[in-house]
């Protein structure tokens, strides 16, 4: 099943996700754009795996697409984090390359449950 996939990328994205924070804070000294990635980066994976026990496939859709959200979030802070020069460009292409990959398996995941609603 591609969802059990899409969990354990999730879960290996959110470890580095952990990693990359305590990194920032303990190699960078930056505490606030740290934080705002460790909540959207690993929330992605929480809201995956939340799907996966949806009481209904809308609510299964429902929380794909909050994890879809906070993809784009850590998407963002990741090229944020780039362009301030805290991550150089091949650990922000690394990660983001993860991220990207995560995006685009919730994207097909999304459409696919929705096209077996119909």
């Amino acid at each position: 099943m591609r969802e059990n996939a899409l969990v354990e990328k999730s879960i290996e994205f959110g470890a580095r996700i952990v990693k990359l924070e305590r990194w920032l804070r303990k190699e960078k000294q930056e505490a606030v754009l740290s934080k705002q990635i460790l909540r959207s980066g690993t929330s992605i994976g929480a809201n995956i795996n939340e799907a996966q026990y949806g009481n209904s496939t809308a609510d299964f859709i429902a929380k794909l697409h909050i994890a879809l959200k906070e993809t784009a979030e850590t998407e963002y802070w990741l090229h944020i984090l780039q362009k301030s020069d805290y991550l150089d460009d091949a650990m922000a292409d690394s990660m983001l390359k993860d991220c990207l990959e995560i995006k685009r398996i919730l994207i097909a995941s999304i459409n696919t449950a929705k096209a077996n609603m119909k």
